[in-house]
């Protein structure tokens, strides 16, 4: 009987080569100790679902030298074609063959993409993005034949989406929305009517999506749609107007329908929320992460839908840096008076926004309050009435804030139907402009405050 070791971390594990069964019974040392060192944070779904990975590498590693048989995977190289025509039907052709128990490689070249890609109903596919995903210009083809996923008249330029996806882009793969010309073409108008998204990832399960690079996209970066125990790690988002025309509706992702999803180690450049969980977003983890120039982390909007009831909860912001931000964590519903229509008018919608973490936070010159709550969203170019809401926000925690600021530390405006309940702030370390602690809480219609007193009205 022969043994060897294999150090993992601090842990050393004993494999056997004897026997199968003891070498699945010698992993348990290691999983034990990696769900001992699960951050708090994590749902059970979310831990499980690693560990069933990592349960499968280590199993399959200790059997390797017994067993020999190996089903080989269908590999599809995407090859661009270099002239500017449209590289989507090759794409679309290699997951067709390659989507389900297969890998789809894309070359380290640009691939022009001139018309849409619906490539959902993926299985064990692994995705190699070595090069450059470069969207036309045509607007006028984009407007028209965008998909439509039924929330906000949101449309995209690419579904994506299936079980146990694996997308890597290793640093550097890319998706280049050609941004540019659509801040030129809406200036500033928000919402702009079939304005597609870069990347919907639609109805996915147990995927890991890291590694990749979104530049100047056309509208919201992506939207993570009906989607649930997703990891999205390494993700590098700059959507910047290099004139006049603003990067307006750049958000660097959204969450719409979605549980049990990840966001670490994210870099986010851009123009609008550098991060927005919608309706029935729950369980959200945003971990280890910059964000310069937007508006932040945003829960909402909510409420857009008159007489619909939704909800966002179990949401943890961690470990974040901002840099000139308008704030670091803020809240927004729409009134309980309906005024036009989605996606620039609305409100009347029911529900409720809970159990919302914002903690170590660091701040660089804030454009705006670092904490806000607005319950006054209402139809673009008119006033709301501030009071009317009856969509629920509470139980709202915030902890170990840092940082330099340029406002009153909160300003929370929320409605006189359903006031504010359960506002938790505890260890806040901030500075003004001229190194002074700051002060300033703004309150309206909340109840029910702990570690801080509200000094007046918004």
């Amino acid at each position: 009987m022969q043994f060897g070791t294999k150090e993992m971390g601090k842990c050393k594990v004993t494999f056997c080569n004897y026997s199968w069964l003891f070498k699945a019974v010698s992993c348990l040392d290691i999983l034990e100790f990696i769900h001992q060192t699960f951050p708090r944070q994590f749902s059970i779904k979310m831990r499980s679902f690693y560990l069933a990975i990592l349960a499968s590498a280590l199993f399959f590693n200790s059997i390797n030298g017994d067993l020999s048989v190996h089903s080989p995977r269908a590999t599809c190289t995407v090859q661009p074609s270099l002239n500017g025509t449209d590289d989507a039907p090759a794409i679309l052709s290699a997951f067709q063959t390659c989507g389900k128990d297969g890998t789809v490689v894309f070359l380290n070249h640009t691939y022009t993409i001139n018309s849409i890609m619906n490539t959902t109903g993926l299985s064990n596919c692994n995705i190699d993005i070595y090069g450059t995903l470069l969207w036309s210009t045509n607007i006028t083809y984009w407007l028209n034949q965008s998909m439509a996923f039924g929330y906000q008249n949101q449309t995209s330029a690419w579904w994506l989406g299936g079980n146990n996806i694996n997308v890597n882009g290793h640093g550097y793969g890319t998706l280049d929305g050609n941004g540019q010309a659509w801040y030129d073409f809406v200036k500033g108008i928000s919402n702009y009517p079939n304005r597609p998204q870069a990347l919907t990832i639609w109805n996915t399960t147990n995927s890991i999506f890291r590694g990749l690079r979104f530049v100047q996209s056309q509208m919201w970066t992506m939207t993570i749609f009906k989607s649930s125990t997703v990891l999205l790690q390494d993700i590098y988002v700059n959507s910047s107007s290099s004139n006049h025309n603003p990067a307006r509706n750049t958000d660097g992702a959204d969450t719409i329908y979605s549980d049990d999803i990840h966001f670490d180690r994210w870099m986010v450049v851009n123009g609008d929320d550098s991060i927005a969980l919608k309706a029935n977003s729950t369980n959200i983890l945003i971990t280890n992460s910059t964000f310069y120039n937007g508006l932040g982390v945003a829960i909402g909007s909510i409420g857009q839908y008159k007489g619909v009831y939704e909800s966002i909860e179990n949401v943890t912001a961690s470990e974040i840096v901002f840099y000139k931000t308008l704030h670091g964590g803020y809240v927004k519903t729409w009134t309980g008076e309906q005024a036009g229509y989605p996606p620039n008018g609305g409100g009347g919608g029911l529900g409720f926004a809970k159990n919302i973490t914002f903690e170590k936070f660091s701040f660089n010159s804030l454009r705006g309050p670092p904490f806000s709550i607005s319950q006054c969203t209402t139809f673009s170019g008119t006033a709301g009435n501030c009071s009317s809401s009856a969509f629920q926000i509470s139980d709202l925690n915030i902890y170990n804030i840092s940082g330099s600021i340029t406002n009153p530390i909160t300003s929370y405006q929320c409605s006189a139907v359903a006031p504010c309940k359960s506002i938790t702030m505890e260890n806040i370390n901030v500075v003004d402009a001229n190194g002074t602690a700051g002060t300033g809480y703004k309150c309206t219609n909340v109840v029910g405050t702990t570690g801080f007193t509200c000094t007046g009205p918004t």
